[in-house]
């Protein structure tokens, strides 16, 4: 049987060609992946028109998580972390238990699965480093302060044309420049930009612990469905090494 650990369901968006590769570079064995589309429309991986292509997701989703329940997955995973940023603290709550009560499913979020591996690394001070537009950014920072999080620094990529036609190495170099000695942990938002490769350089050259949304939701996945598995590249999250951030107070 397929998945005879486990199966995880993700939700991506239309045009990510991101999400598959870094999930199947995370995961163990014996926990199988199943993908879905999300409904959006216009070019996708651009700035202009996000916030459109949230608001149509968002409104399709039930019946993309009605398709992705077909393949009775243990986790269904929204692998968007911007959609959480449109839809604020209560009405990401709002879905999923929403979701969760039609199918009878854990339903977790992108951005849900940050809060969580934050809060079991014990960092209460992020660096915060976007692909977005200032707008989208300053959104995703005021939702991380709004669950208590202190953001000491925060940047963007600079002239992204499309973001997934990005790279690691630009994740990396965003990174390095985003980073802020008050930073307990860098927090990488997005899964359409690469960043999985930059995990382990960031670490070693940080000395702290990084994350990015495809790590969070990979290990939060994991977590709910009980499979303890390490990921070499998923840096000190997926390590299995003991919690807690340096300098916490």
């Amino acid at each position: 049987m397929m998945g005879w650990r486990g199966r995880i369901g993700f939700l991506v968006p239309p045009g990510n060609p991101t999400v598959e590769p870094e999930m199947a570079q995370l995961v163990p064995k014996g926990v199988s992946l199943h993908f879905t589309r999300m409904v959006a429309h216009g070019e996708t991986g651009t700035h202009a028109g996000q916030e459109d292509r949230n608001r149509t997701q968002i409104e399709h989703l039930p019946e993309n998580v009605a398709l992705l329940a077909m393949v009775k997955p243990d986790v269904i995973v929204m692998a968007h972390t911007a959609t959480s940023y449109t839809l604020g603290k209560a009405g990401e709550a709002e879905l999923v238990a929403r979701m969760e009560q039609m199918h009878g499913i854990p339903f977790i979020t992108a951005f849900g699965s940050v809060l969580a591996a934050l809060a079991h690394l014990r960092v209460e001070r992020v660096a915060y480093a976007t692909p977005y537009n200032e707008q989208t950014t300053l959104r995703g920072k005021a939702h991380l302060e709004a669950y208590g999080l202190n953001v000491v620094s925060h940047g963007i990529l600079p002239n992204v044309t499309n973001i997934y036609d990005e790279t690691p190495e630009r994740a990396y170099t965003l990174g390095r420049q985003v980073d802020h000695p008050d930073a307990q942990a860098l927090f990488l938002s997005g899964v359409g930009m690469p960043t999985v490769g930059a995990i382990k350089p960031l670490e070693s050259d940080l000395g702290k612990p990084v994350l990015s949304s495809a790590t969070a939701m990979m290990w939060n996945a994991l977590r709910i469905i009980g499979v303890n598995n390490s990921a070499e590249d998923g840096g000190l999250l997926l390590s299995g090494a003991a919690p807690g951030a340096p300098g916490r107070t």
